[in-house]
């Protein structure tokens, strides 16, 4: 072999060794990395959560891991996001980190989205902007995502006119994800209701001559009257017999909403004068729509409620929260009185 072929052989011999030392150095450096990837394990006392939105990038998500589990070791999770390119591929939604997860696990628990559900409270309030706030602070969608879906146009598209929007709400506890959108949100809403609304219920409805929504419209002047849970069906008897008789219901509460006070403890005779196909003194039937969002158990006192002769009703003179019921005036104008004296004994006015 000539000295130019020895040259070319200690060439290749030099190139070849260099290449082995580079792949060592690679080894050992993904190594590194891809230990705490493997085999470093996350200890906890109990599962963490992390919240992960659309705009965390891989750092962000890093620094949540790192609060949520003090003493992690997340130069794994950095070494695979970068690898796979984490950033051009973002996910959001709760997820859990375990005792025992290694950077692999939480990783691949991110990026193949097995999300942790969230239980989503819809609350009976007496305004639905209140209830959507309270439920944005359960969700990622915001408030004012979740308030476009209130509007009359898109509650049309679900079969709910601008007076009766509060009966699209059932108050429950649900399962959701946390980045379910606004729009998706509001179709869960609506699935929840239909599957409510079964033959059955639909059925006992009928049978107290009312249609869902005017049971969702009565229910929630149930729970105006009375907190007290117990006496709800008596409380939505009452009314039924008044809608049956074609007497107007008399409401209070009613007065209240049209007067757009609903704390108030004494309605006034000049009260009762009040414009408004809210006021039920004035007008007969039941109002436009529901004067709150009601609650499941006032809906469920409607559709169970008390078969007695009940007229009237006034609360208790003790202010325990409870009625006196009545099937006559007199007996009802006694009871009235009572409760009126203890009133001004306190000397309240409205």
């Amino acid at each position: 072999m000539g000295k130019k072929g020895k040259n070319k052989r200690k060439l290749l011999i030099f190139i070849a060794l260099a290449a082995l030392a580079a792949l060592a150095y690679i080894g050992y450096t993904l190594g590194y990395k891809y230990y705490s990837v493997k085999i470093s394990t996350v200890q906890l006392d109990e599962t963490a959560y992390i919240y992960i939105t659309p705009q965390d990038s891989a750092a962000s998500v890093i620094k949540k891991i790192e609060e949520a589990a003090p003493a992690a070791k997340t130069d794994g999770f950095a070494a695979l996001a970068q690898h796979n390119k984490y950033d051009s591929r973002k996910r959001s939604g709760k997820y859990a980190i375990k005792d025992g997860d290694t950077m692999s696990d939480i990783y691949n628990r991110i990026v193949s989205r097995q999300q942790t559900p969230v239980r989503v409270t819809i609350p009976a309030t007496r305004d639905v902007q209140q209830a959507i706030g309270i439920i944005s602070r359960q969700i990622m969608a915001d408030s004012a995502q979740l308030a476009e879906y209130t509007h009359p146009i898109a509650m049309s598209c679900f079969g709910y006119d601008k007076a009766n929007i509060p009966a699209f709400f059932l108050p429950d506890t649900y399962e959701v994800y946390w980045d379910i959108t606004a729009e998706d949100f509001f179709e869960k809403m609506a699935g929840w209701n239909r599957k409510y609304w079964n033959e059955e219920r639909k059925a006992k409805a009928k049978a107290a001559g009312l249609t869902p929504l005017q049971v969702a419209t009565l229910a929630s002047i149930v729970d105006e009257e009375t907190a007290n849970t117990a006496e709800m069906p008596t409380v939505a008897g009452l009314y039924i017999n008044r809608l049956k008789r074609g007497m107007p219901l008399q409401a209070d509460p009613t007065v209240k909403f049209a007067l757009g006070d609903p704390t108030r403890q004494r309605i006034l005779k000049k009260d009762l004068e009040v414009n408004s196909p809210y006021n039920t003194y004035k007008h007969t039937g039941l109002p436009p729509g529901p004067i709150r969002i009601p609650s499941k158990q006032a809906i469920e006192s409607v559709l169970n409620h008390s078969k007695h002769n009940y007229l009237y009703m006034c609360a208790k003179e003790d202010f325990s929260g409870t009625h006196n019921f009545a099937k006559t005036l007199s007996e009802h104008n006694a009871n009235a009185k009572r409760y009126q004296n203890a009133l001004n004994k306190l000397n309240i006015k409205k």
